[in-house]
């Protein structure tokens, strides 16, 4: 595989984070499509609720950059991790058999457990103007079922992964207005496997594209002061487009076994965000906000050969442009201890069964949150947070394509999918 590496980390400690992150995250995706919604362990508690506009720590850096303003001065570092259970399973609901083969089975259980990991630090080089660095996951997807799965022909793993480092500056204009700014070095990694229906004698034969690009793009925000009790943040994320280049391979294919160079165009979405927090009063704040996504640049996966420009597969998505909103609230229960809690809903960028994919099987969801930040001293706290997330219960009505040829077998079935994300942060100040 091959990739023109642009990205360089600005200091050794994160340099070393974003290796511990690159190999830590699976990249199961908990926003709509395969963002990743966790970009910190301490909005977990609130569902992300108003996140471009609460600048708590130093992860508002993703979140909304402009909020470095309203860190202490010195330096900020926020690090985090969330344990994220995903299960999803298939029930198969009539779906026919490929030719000779086997039809097989539900597939067992294509989720599992993830760790994601990110780090933020902040420094204010005087009383308006700040300087800092994020390295996050930001997006991903990672679905596993059984080689023996009734849909193995249409793909039976993917992982897909993006990590992003992300140095921003920040401007504190007035007592009322701070704009900040970010670019964004991502690097995209994708494995996607699928077996083929070679022959029943040959039931491991499969299909396997490796392949990792890294690229740019920017984020903007600016945070207003309403009133010293209310702020309003907007912030917005720029598309990156990525070129993944490595290889095809073929295994256990009898002749035709064999290495093909490949690349494959995909762009991921733009985002932008409206977020508002309003201190109601010395112990209760609330936050909330609604996000935008825009999911109809994804369409399909085209994957071709590098040498001839000849396509090898194109699998459609056809995505939609999708949307959240969220709510949270925060009781200040003492000087040390505040409680948190919120809800939200996520739209899901997949419109119909005809078009959901099985290691793809988006669907809207639903978040419930709660969680604490304790002051462990007075410059170190650090955050707690739970969140389970319900996915209705779609259903897929699927043909299998190999290759860019059509197949008679259609697979029809429902999927029942849960997650469970258990967050950490630790905060410091000096």
């Amino acid at each position: 595989m091959s990739s023109h590496n642009t990205c360089a980390s600005p200091d050794l400690p994160f340099a070393r984070l974003a290796v511990l992150i690159g190999l830590a995250v699976s990249g199961q995706a908990m926003a709509a499509g395969f963002a990743v919604q966790n970009q910190n362990g301490a909005g977990t508690a609130t569902a992300f609720a108003g996140a471009a506009a609460v600048a708590d720590d130093a992860s508002t850096i993703y979140f909304n950059p402009a909020g470095m303003t309203y860190l202490p001065m010195g330096h900020s570092i926020s690090v985090a991790g969330t344990l994220l259970h995903r299960s999803l399973k298939f029930d198969d609901r009539g779906s026919n058999a490929l030719g000779p083969f086997p039809l097989g089975d539900d597939g067992g259980e294509g989720g599992g457990l993830s760790l994601i990991p990110a780090g933020y630090y902040s420094y204010a080089i005087n009383d308006r103007f700040r300087i800092g660095v994020g390295v996050s996951a930001t997006f991903g997807n990672k679905t596993d079922y059984s080689t023996t799965f009734l849909g193995r022909f249409q793909g039976n793993y993917v992982d897909l992964k993006a990590l992003n480092i992300n140095p921003s500056v920040a401007w504190r204009v007035n007592d009322q207005l701070s704009i900040g700014a970010g670019i964004s070095f991502v690097k995209l990694e994708g494995d996607i496997q699928q077996q083929l229906p070679v022959s029943p004698l040959l039931p491991n034969a499969r299909n396997r594209l490796e392949a990792d690009d890294t690229a740019m793009g920017f984020n903007v925000g600016l945070m207003y002061q309403v009133t010293p009790a209310m702020r309003v943040g907007l912030s917005y994320r720029s598309k990156i487009d990525f070129r993944l280049k490595g290889e095809a391979t073929a295994t256990e294919a009898g002749p035709a076994t064999g290495v093909t160079p490949a690349f494959a165009r995909i762009e991921l979405p733009d985002t932008f965000s409206v977020a508002v927090h309003h201190q109601i009063t010395d112990r209760w704040e609330a936050m909330g906000d609604y996000t935008w996504t825009g999911w109809s640049s994804f369409k399909s996966l085209d994957v071709r050969n590098d040498n001839t420009g000849a396509r090898l597969t194109n699998p459609e998505y056809d995505f939609r442009d999708s949307w959240r909103i969220g709510y949270g609230a925060a009781y200040k229960y003492t000087e040390a201890l505040k409680l948190r809690f919120g809800v939200a809903f996520d739209k899901s960028p997949v419109h119909d069964e005809t078009t959901r994919t099985l290691t793809l099987p988006d669907s809207d969801r639903y978040w419930m949150a709660i969680g604490a930040r304790y002051a462990l001293t007075p410059k170190s706290t650090i955050d707690v947070g739970y969140a389970h997330i319900f996915f209705d219960r779609e259903g897929i009505d699927r043909r299998t394509i190999v290759g860019t040829t059509p197949t008679g077998q259609i697979i029809r079935g429902k999927f029942d999918t849960s997650a469970d994300l258990l967050s950490v942060q630790y905060n410091q100040t000096f």
